[in-house]
């Protein structure tokens, strides 16, 4: 620590005034460009001897990275999902980790409705026409799928679901649901419902929409076998992570028709942690323009959330470094505060 002050580093961008927040009880090494987040070697040049890690989606905490921050004492993750960090290595090293669990829900529920409207109704292809220049006036082109009476499936009902569900019910799809921790789910005062089989679920829906995390149980998830469960034609959406889906057999199954479309604001070359995640996105699903719409990671880029996302992570900076267990925190910090 600096003059009884820890040293924090920031991998990414922040806005100035969260900065000036974290720079009244630490001294901060922070990226202030918007396009690069830094390498594992530029945090490492910069703060291998940090107290604290102010992390973000681009970042993995492994083993490796905590042998060469020999001071770490916590990292605030400035996201939900928190597969790019090893939490059984902080737990052994005593490095207290915490995530922000609740403010990215809304809007990545909201992109998710707005990719399934702009793939299921052609928008993207019907923009493309407009501007084309042979566009002379209504034509019967472009007919799509409409959600009201539409069997709509989502596969994760925690809290990402649940926001997807009160969305598709307000346009009167038929909603249902597989969790294999969840068997009944209240959405509002009104809606109950009974969760089904995957299969059921595969078999039944014309949308299926993937809101489930990235552990070693959802890891290709929907591979080859799961498409060929659905019936031609059927769309899939993907606000979660990428490779909860085999991006190579989408691809195929676009080409052949059986999957309709896909939209997605995840890859599997965003998936870090993962030692053998491909480096690109499939050029098949790139070429596929009009039956996909691909957004990049755009689920909680909402000036405000963000802004609420990263006053969060730095909460928990504070309260850690008061000495108080961060509301946020996971692995052995969070069962010792469930235990008090």
């Amino acid at each position: 620590m600096t003059k009884n002050k820890p040293k924090i580093v920031i991998t990414n961008w922040i806005h100035d005034d969260i900065l000036a927040e974290i720079e009244e009880f630490a001294v901060c090494t922070a990226n202030r460009d918007r396009t690069t987040p830094w390498s594992r070697e530029d945090i490492l040049e910069r703060g291998a001897d940090a107290d604290g890690l102010l992390a973000f989606m681009t970042d993995t905490v492994d083993e490796a990275l905590l042998r060469e921050m020999p001071n770490l004492k916590t990292v605030s993750c400035a996201v939900r999902g928190y597969d790019n960090f090893d939490i059984d290595a902080c737990v052994r090293r005593g490095v207290t980790v915490a995530h922000v669990p609740d403010l990215l829900q809304g809007p990545t529920a909201d992109l998710t409705l707005g990719a399934i409207i702009a793939l299921t109704r052609h928008m993207l292809s019907a923009d493309r026409y407009v501007r084309s220049g042979n566009f002379e006036g209504w034509r019967p082109h472009f007919y799509g799928l409409g959600l009201a009476g539409t069997p709509v499936g989502i596969i994760g009902m925690g809290g990402l679901g649940r926001a997807i569900a009160k969305r598709l019910l307000a346009c009167e799809a038929n909603v249902m649901f597989h969790d294999r921790q969840v068997d009944r789910v209240r959405i509002d005062p009104w809606d109950t419902f009974e969760g089904t089989t995957l299969d059921e679920l595969l078999g039944e829906s014309r949308i299926v929409i993937l809101a489930l995390p990235l552990v070693q149980e959802t890891h290709h998830l929907i591979d080859r076998d799961a498409i060929a469960k659905m019936q031609p034609g059927t769309y899939l959406i993907n606000p979660a992570r990428g490779s909860v889906a085999d991006e190579l057999a989408i691809g195929d199954a676009l080409k052949s028709g059986r999957l309709a479309g896909y939209a997605a604001d995840v890859f599997a070359m965003e998936d870090w942690r993962l030692p053998d995640r491909p480096r690109s996105i499939p050029r098949d699903l790139l070429d596929a323009t009009d039956r996909t719409v691909f957004t990049p990671h755009l689920g909680s880029a909402v000036d405000e959330v963000r802004r609420d996302i990263t006053k969060a992570a730095a909460y928990h900076l504070a309260q850690f470094f008061r000495g108080e267990t961060p509301d946020g925190a996971i692995g052995r910090a969070a069962a010792s505060a469930e235990a008090v």
